[in-house]
């Protein structure tokens, strides 16, 4: 599924159940012409930057690291904090790329819930 795609089954959706997520008042919220927020719904255009993304991503409740992965983004947050270690993150997602869900989850706990 497109980032367009995934913006626009998301927010027809949530349209659905509510009007306030029509293409104009949603376009409204988050600051763009509702013609950009269709050409991006269509993929027409590149997706939006960083900030845009993430205010989308905050209306339509979606978290906004994923939304900004499937725009084929990182947030600065997160370059951020690659850029103080790259090669060890680098070989950390590396090692990840084919684990399953169930053992990142358990690096991510213990990485959260250790004693360092």
């Amino acid at each position: 599924m497109t980032f367009g795609n995934y913006i626009r089954q998301t927010r027809s959706n949530l349209c659905e159940k509510d009007k306030k997520y029509s293409l104009r008042q949603t376009a409204q919220r988050i600051g763009v012409e509702p013609a950009y927020l269709s050409k991006i719904e269509r993929d027409e255009v590149a997706p939006p930057s960083e900030a845009t993304i993430c205010k989308l991503a905050q209306d339509l409740s979606i978290d906004a690291d994923v939304l900004l992965a499937m725009a084929g983004k990182v947030s600065k947050e997160l370059q951020d904090i690659i850029k103080q270690r790259p090669q060890l993150f680098a070989e950390l997602i590396r090692q990840l790329k084919n684990a399953p869900d169930k053992a990142v989850l358990r690096v991510v706990r213990e990485i959260r819930d250790g004693d360092w």
